[in-house]
């Protein structure tokens, strides 16, 4: 039987909340909310609220929630809330959902656009009853790698989990170009107001959250397909494909002949499957163009394996001011020793420590999950650690901090949830 059938997704309990432009907040509740993702970053894993509150809070709906965890009613009608909030990034509005619901079965991961061929082939399969096309990278937020999605809202909405396929204000605000999300995710990396900067570079691209909604496994934000040439995801590199009442399992051989050994084909369900090869394709600005894509194995004890092309092509080791040797990806490289000649010339040398010093480059996930750190792209580094642990102010010097973000870098103790040992590259500087 299929993992992951209509009816199945019925019974997996979800929290969702939407975000209307006056700020007001519907809520749907049904059988649990224990499902959000863990925000982590630098090796650790925050599962606290993202107020720092010892509880989440619920939102009211039209004053309050219902105590048995029903659906309550929808009391505003968001077509008629306000004005398209971008423009630019609209489409027309949706219709109502009258399709059948797919389950997501399998997802399709490629670096690059699937051809006209391989997604005939994939449709032809006897086993294969739905399937859906859209755009999938990875952007970075805050040292957390998040999978977005730019879909067509008719067509997508049939695969995701049955509270989010429903609700029509979902769909409305995706087409009106803002951005569903996973609750703790948005709740965690959104800033003050309300959105989320699609990327690590200093000019990413800020899209207003405009619902906190369950996702299909493995995605963790949707957008509309307008978005995936403004954030320069490549066109059409993944799939979901629905099997029905055949198992996954026999039918992702077949995919996998189709689309090639280079091709991530996993089978989704609550925990990452480990057997297949996984797909990381960065966008989201200059610093993921420079970055590059790659596909990896998943190792034991937390550990990847990138393609050793993409490893000699980009990592480098050398060595640097104060430091001494470090590993990082070739493009930090320039950057990081101009910041750290400074620091030495202005006579600041002493402020950081060697000795202290995490690392940059580690093929590895954030400490118990799943999930890539900017670390596995080798631009990112920790510093002076015993001292700037997560959720504190810090004890490295400001001026060395202020160095670091002349010279490019993004410091880890600005953020909402503070990681000051933590910096990372947020845009491409060129040393003169």
């Amino acid at each position: 039987m299929s993992l992951f059938n209509g009816e199945a997704w019925k019974l997996i309990g979800h929290s969702l909340r939407i975000r209307l432009p006056a700020r007001r907040l519907v809520a749907l509740h049904s059988a649990a909310a224990l499902l959000a993702l863990a925000a982590a970053g630098c090796g650790t894993v925050d599962t606290s609220p993202a107020d720092g509150s010892s509880a989440a809070t619920t939102p009211s709906v039209g004053g309050s929630v219902t105590s048995n965890g029903a659906t309550p009613s929808v009391t505003a009608d968001p077509s008629a809330s306000g004005p398209v909030l971008d423009p630019s990034h609209a489409l027309p509005a949706p219709g109502g959902f009258e399709g059948i619901h797919a389950g997501p079965d399998l997802l399709v991961h490629a670096q690059t656009a699937l051809t006209a061929e391989q997604v005939a082939a994939i449709q032809a399969l006897k086993r294969v009853t739905a399937t859906e096309q859209f755009s999938l990278a990875q952007v970075a937020v805050q040292d957390r790698i998040l999978k977005v999605a730019a879909v067509e809202p008719s067509g997508y909405r049939r695969f995701v989990p049955v509270p989010t396929a429903r609700e029509q204000v979902v769909w409305d605000r995706l087409a009106q170009g803002e951005l569903a999300v996973v609750q703790k995710v948005g709740e965690r990396l959104q800033d003050d107001t309300g959105s989320l900067h699609l990327g690590n570079d200093a000019a990413a691209t800020a899209v207003h959250i405009g619902a906190y909604a369950p996702q299909v496994p493995q995605i963790d934000a949707i957008v509309n397909t307008t978005y995936a040439a403004t954030l320069g995801m490549p066109s059409g590199n993944a799939m979901l494909v629905s099997t029905g009442s055949a198992a996954p399992q026999a039918v992702r051989p077949l995919i996998e002949k189709i689309v090639g050994k280079d091709t991530s084909v996993q089978i989704l369900g609550p925990n990452l499957d480990i057997t297949v090869q996984q797909t990381a394709v960065l966008t989201g600005g200059s610093v993921a163009a420079a970055v590059g894509s790659f596909s990896y194995r998943v190792l034991g004890g937390g550990r990847i394996a990138p393609d050793p092309t993409w490893v000699s092509a980009n990592i480098r080791t050398e060595v640097m001011p104060i430091l001494g040797p470090v590993t990082c990806h070739r493009v930090l490289m320039p950057q990081l020793r101009a910041a750290l000649a400074e620091i030495q010339a202005r006579g600041l040398a002493d402020r950081i420590h060697p000795d202290e010093y995490a690392g940059c480059y580690y093929p590895r996930f954030i400490a118990n999950t799943t999930e890539l750190s900017l670390h596995a792209f080798g631009i990112a580094l920790d510093l002076n650690v015993p001292g700037n642990q997560r959720g504190t102010a810090g004890q490295i010097d400001r001026t060395v901090v202020s160095i670091f973000k002349k010279w490019g870098f993004t410091w880890g103790g600005d953020w909402r949830w503070t990681d000051p040992m933590h910096f990372e590259m947020n845009r491409v500087v060129e040393p003169r």
